[in-house]
């Protein structure tokens, strides 16, 4: 069984979709419960972002950065 609550991979969306897609399942989780997101470039301004946006309600830890794929787990507090 995976780690992962859900799994999204960025660029299946358009990207005016991408942050608002993301942000869905994010709301979407239990506290608790962890999200993958892939990526083809790092999302930092996606992190910026989350600070913003949940402060103090998630997690940001890289599992794989670069130079091909972006793997990061967003978990909810």
């Amino acid at each position: 069984m995976s780690k992962f609550a859900a799994k999204i991979h960025a660029p299946d969306y358009e990207p005016r979709e991408r942050h608002p897609a993301i942000f869905r399942l994010f709301d979407s989780l239990k506290p608790g419960e962890v999200m993958e997101l892939t990526n083809d470039h790092d999302p930092r301004p996606l992190h910026y972002q989350f600070m913003m946006e949940r402060p103090d309600q998630f997690t940001w830890e890289y599992l794989e950065e670069g130079p091909e794929i972006w793997r990061v787990a967003i978990g909810k507090k």
